[in-house]
C-alpha cells in the first residue's frame, strides 16, 4: 500500500486507534505524527511533552516484528523521539499504572483496522548503530576470555571525555550511597567508597583488591584514606590508562598498582576484597567460580564485599534464573553490556555459602541506584550537545535510554542492588565488631 491514499488510510486508522488509547489511558503526554498532527493521551495532557512518530514506516516496521529491540531501534535513530523530557519521563508515567488491563478494552475492530492499514506497508530500516556485533549474550562456562575483555572493551572503552559528563568527579560507574537523598552526586560517591572500606574494616598495611576497578576511585581512596596496599584490576584500556596516570600524578606508586587482567588469572593472598559492579558481566554458569576464585585469593578469615544488581527471584522457580531471556535484558546486552547477566540475590549466597564463605552482612541499596542513575540521565542530558560531539547521536541515544530504562527499573523494584559482606571459612571468632554501629560513626 503506497501513495496519498495509502497514507491518509494510515494516518485516519492511527488517529481511531489513538483516541481509544487515549480513553483507556487519560495519560499526560500527547503523540505527533508524521504529518504535524499532535493527539493528546489524556484530558490534561503535558504541554510540552509529547513522543514524536517521524514516519508512517515505524509503526510498519515495528508490527511486522514487534519486541523490544525493535522499539529501542527506531529512537536511537531517531524515528522516535522525545520532546520535552526524556524516556525517563515518559516511563514514569505508566510506571505504576494499570494501563494493560485498560487497553484490553479498546475495540477490536479499531485495531484491525489499524493493522491492516500497516501490516503490508514500506517500512524503514531499523538496522541499530552501536550494537555489539558478537554474541552478547554468551554468559556460559565455556565462554573465552578474549569474549569477556572484548564485552568489557564495548563498553567501557567509549570515551573517559564523555563518561566524564555524567559520572561525579571520581568518575565513579556504580550505586552512589546517600545518607541524606538531597547530598550531591559527588558527597554519595565518596560516602560509597567510605562506607566499603567500613564494612571491609579496612586497616593499614593490609593487602586490598578491588576486583573490576573502574577508574580507580576505591583503590585510591582505601590507599589514601585507610593505608591499605591496594590493587586493582580491569580489562578495559582506558581505565588502565587513566589510573596508571592517577597513580603517577598522585605519588602513590609504593601503595597502589593496576593490571589489566581477568580476575580468574590473578594471584594472592589478599587480606580484603571488593567488587564493586563487577558480577554482572559474571554470569549465573561462572557464579561458582567467581566465589572460588575470590576464596582462593583471601586470607583466613579475610573479608569479601560483594556488590551487585540483581534481580527478584520468581515464585516457584526451578532450574537455572534465566533472566537474560527478558526482553530488556537482551537488549541491554545488545547495545549496553555484552555478555551480562542479573543473578537474584539468593542464587548469589547459596553459591558464596557453597565455596566456603560466612554471610555477615547484607544491605539492599535499590532506591540508592534508582536515585544515582535518575541524576546521571539529568547530567547527561544536561550535557547533550558535548555528548552528541563526542561520541554521535546514535551512541548518546542508546545511553540516554539505557540510564532512563535503568532508573524506571530500580524504582518499579523489578532491578535490585545488594551488598553483601562475608567472611571466608566460617570457624571460631570473625574477627568484627559486635554491631553495625562503627559503620555510621
Amino acid at each position: 500500500m503506497t501513495g496519498q491514499n495509502g497514507t491518509q488510510r494510515q494516518l485516519k486508522a492511527t488517529l481511531a486507534l489513538l483516541d481509544e488509547v487515549a480513553k483507556a489511558l487519560d495519560a499526560d503526554i500527547a503523540i505527533e505524527l508524521w504529518d504535524g498532527t499532535r493527539v493528546p493521551l489524556g484530558r490534561k495532557p503535558d504541554p510540552d511533552l509529547t513522543i514524536r512518530i517521524a514516519d508512517p514506516g515505524v509503526i510498519a516496521s515495528l508490527l511486522r516484528r514487534p519486541g523490544l529491540d525493535r522499539i529501542i531501534r527506531p529512537y536511537i535513530k531517531g524515528l522516535i523521539d522525545i520532546k520535552g523530557g526524556t524516556l525517563y519521563d515518559v516511563g514514569l508515567l505508566f510506571a505504576f499504572s494499570p494501563s494493560r488491563k485498560r487497553l484490553k478494552r479498546i475495540p477490536k475492530g479499531t485495531i484491525l483496522s489499524f493493522l491492516s492499514a500497516f501490516l503490508f506497508a514500506p517500512g524503514v530500516d531499523l538496522n541499530a548503530g552501536r550494537a555489539f556485533s558478537g554474541d552478547e549474550s554468551d554468559h556460559g562456562k565455556n565462554r573465552p576470555k578474549s569474549d569477556e575483555t572484548e564485552f568489557i572493551q564495548f563498553h567501557y572503552d567509549v570515551g573517559n571525555d564523555f563518561y566524564e559528563l555524567f559520572l561525579d568527579e571520581r568518575r565513579l560507574y556504580s550505586c552512589a550511597y546517600f545518607s541524606d537523598w538531597n547530598n550531591s552526586l559527588d558527597q554519595a560517591q565518596h560516602d560509597k567508597l567510605d562506607m566499603i572500606c567500613r564494612k571491609l574494616r579496612l586497616k593499614p598495611g593490609e593487602r586490598f583488591l578491588d576486583i573490576g576497578c573502574g577508574w580507580g576511585a576505591l583503590i585510591f581512596h582505601a590507599a589514601e584514606n585507610y593505608g591499605v596496599h591496594a590493587h586493582g584490576v580491569t580489562l578495559s584500556d582506558a581505565q588502565l590508562i587513566h589510573v596508571r596516570e592517577q597513580i603517577k600524578a598522585k605519588g602513590l606508586e609504593d601503595r597502589v598498582s593496576v593490571e589489566l587482567k581477568n580476575y580468574v588469572d590473578l594471584e594472592g593472598p589478599f587480606d580484603k576484597i571488593a567488587s564493586v559492579g563487577m558480577m554482572e558481566h559474571v554470569g549465573e554458569d561462572n557464579l561458582d567460580t567467581y566465589c572460588a576464585t575470590i576464596n582462593r585469593l583471601l586470607v583466613d578469615k579475610g573479608l569479601f564485599l560483594n556488590h551487585a544488581i540483581s534481580r527478584k527471584a520468581k515464585k516457584g522457580q526451578k532450574g537455572k534464573n534465566r533472566f537474560s531471556s527478558r526482553p530488556e535484558q537482551r537488549a541491554l546486552q545488545k547495545y549496553i553490556f555484552p555478555g551480562g547477566e542479573l543473578i537474584d540475590l539468593g542464587r548469589t549466597i547459596s553459591s558464596l555459602e557453597r565455596n566456603k564463605f560466612e554471610v555477615m552482612d547484607v544491605e539492599g541499596w535499590r532506591e540508592h541506584y534508582q536515585w544515582t542513575t535518575k541524576l546521571w540521565l539529568d547530567r547527561l542530558e544536561a550535557n547533550r550537545d558535548r555528548a552528541v560531539e563526542l561520541v554521535g547521536e546514535d551512541v548518546y541515544r542508546i545511553w540516554s535510554a539505557y540510564l532512563s530504562g535503568s532508573s524506571l527499573a530500580f524504582l518499579r523494584g523489578s532491578a535490585r542492588l545488594y551488598q553483601v559482606l562475608v567472611s571466608k571459612n566460617p570457624k571460631g571468632p570473625a574477627n568484627l565488631p559486635p554491631s553495625r554501629a562503627d559503620l555510621y560513626r
